[in-house]
């Protein structure tokens, strides 16, 4: 081969790497940018398609309008919030300036009935012209439990969840302090500033101290490891390594077995039992309740913590086991683990929104029930609803009772940097056939979570049970 031809031939090596890497580049970009470039708030073909379709409604489970659109005198879109702050952290807030939070952010696509990115249907588009209506999401939420979520949560910090455990939908997901989603512009600046943090979701990304709550994940840990001992002599407090861990008041309460331990939230047993299992066995019974995992749901989440270090000192290892130390929760993830003993050991998928509709009525996706995890055995599972019957019946929850309704519950009373203790309670009820799982929080309330948080949760699962069928 003479000189010439080789050089042709390093060009046309040339020439085919750089078709190659074009190629890789343009598939890459096609398959996992393209997408996020589209959906951009900063996409001027998105704002085209802002002004040009009439944004889909969100309406609640029995049709109750709660965001709509509508067209001004100069063909100008206005979204429109019929509840005010009653819904700014789950329906959120849509604009050009501000860009999107919410549901509004995360099905923005279907509200402006936008094509996935598809060739195809764009080409389509461009000849027949955009839609001129954009799709409606049926939630799962019902209005009037929202309302009196809202309503129970009062002026506190905090959040409320009450939703299905066997289907997995939210009839009701309030965080608080909120914000007016009509008049959030004007007030832009001062929420933006505000350090009590009104934007965020507390019930889908607040992290918190679990306390005690975190004791049904310890008691599943200790059920799945027969060699455990679950009998233990409780004097009000204990010594590990220098670090002096205490029960509420430093109550002594003797000679507990497991059942006795989670009814009078006995810390000490439950410190003992965490050294016990160890860090590794305690950290994998937490990730089959969706610690340190990603939940999948129709909101940003935050992933709940068990830190993992390798190797635990036993202090931090006899703090973690009571959900103190530095596990953190949210209370979306406490309710799907509370869920999940009141579902024989499954955890099903959150669902918020139940069903996507044309402008025309027709459905376009439905949100069936889908299991998530087997968090337990449905034997442990049980297990643990009978001792969650008891810390209702004869233990810190008695605040958590219903008339004729057997209710399953556990309370926290955890400790913070703030130096005010988050009051906790997460059940169900009925017990032996559940149809609601409450779970609320109580931030840096100062108060016990049998005190505070049970008689809230009671409220909230009578009204839940009554509403819906």
């Amino acid at each position: 081969m003479n000189l010439e031809s080789k050089r042709i031939v390093k060009v046309l090596w040339v020439m085919g790497a750089l078709f190659i890497i074009l190629v890789v580049y343009l598939s890459y970009f096609e398959i996992f940018r393209a997408s996020k470039i589209v959906t951009n708030n900063y996409n001027k073909r998105q704002w085209l398609n802002e002004e040009y379709v009439l944004r889909g409604q969100i309406v609640d489970r029995n049709g109750k309008t709660l965001a709509y659109s509508e067209k001004t005198e100069n063909n100008k879109q206005v979204r429109k919030y019929n509840h005010g702050r009653l819904y700014s952290h789950v329906i959120g807030y849509s604009d050009k300036e501000y860009g999107k939070s919410g549901l509004e952010s995360s099905y923005n696509n279907e509200l402006l009935n936008i094509n996935a990115v598809n060739p195809i249907l764009e080409i389509t588009e461009k000849i027949t012209g955009p839609k001129e209506k954009g799709n409606n999401l049926i939630l799962s939420l019902d209005h009037e439990l929202q309302k009196y979520a809202q309503q129970k949560l009062g002026n506190n910090k905090g959040a409320i969840i009450a939703m299905n455990p066997k289907s997995g939908e939210i009839y009701a997901m309030v965080s608080k302090p909120d914000f007016n989603a009509s008049t959030f512009k004007e007030n832009w600046e001062e929420l933006v500033e505000d350090k009590e943090s009104p934007l965020l979701n507390r019930a889908t990304s607040g992290l918190y101290t679990p306390g005690s709550v975190f004791k049904i994940i310890t008691a599943a840990a200790a059920l799945q490891n027969k060699e455990i001992d679950t009998e233990y002599a409780c004097e009000g407090s204990v010594n590990i390594e220098g670090y002096v861990l205490r029960d509420y008041q430093e109550t002594a309460h003797g000679e507990v077995d497991l059942l006795e331990a989670m009814a009078k939230s006995c810390n000490i047993a439950f410190s003992q039992m965490g050294l016990q299992l160890g860090e590794q066995k305690l950290q994998d019974t937490a990730e089959k309740f969706m610690f340190n995992r990603i939940i999948p749901f129709d909101l940003k989440t935050k992933s709940s913590i068990f830190p993992s270090k390798g190797i635990m000192t036993k202090p931090e290892l006899g703090a973690s086991a009571i959900g103190q130390g530095k596990v953190l929760v949210t209370p979306l993830n406490m309710a799907l683990a509370t869920s999940a003993i009141a579902n024989d050991g499954v955890m099903m998928r959150p669902i918020l929104v139940k069903e996507i509709l044309s402008s025309e009525g027709k459905t376009l996706k439905v949100n069936y029930p889908q299991a998530l995890t087997r968090a337990s055995s449905s034997l442990i599972a049980r297990e643990i609803r009978d001792m969650m019957v008891e810390v209702v019946t004869d233990g810190t929850g008695t605040n958590a009772r219903i008339k004729n309704i057997k209710v399953a519950g556990k309370t926290g009373t955890a400790e913070n940097d703030t130096g005010k203790t988050h009051a906790w309670f997460t059940g169900f009820a009925p017990a032996e056939d559940p149809k609601v799982v409450v779970v609320v929080v109580l931030e840096s309330h100062g108060t016990t979570g049998g005190k505070s948080a049970a008689p809230l949760a009671r409220e909230m699962m009578i009204q839940t049970i009554n509403r819906v069928k």
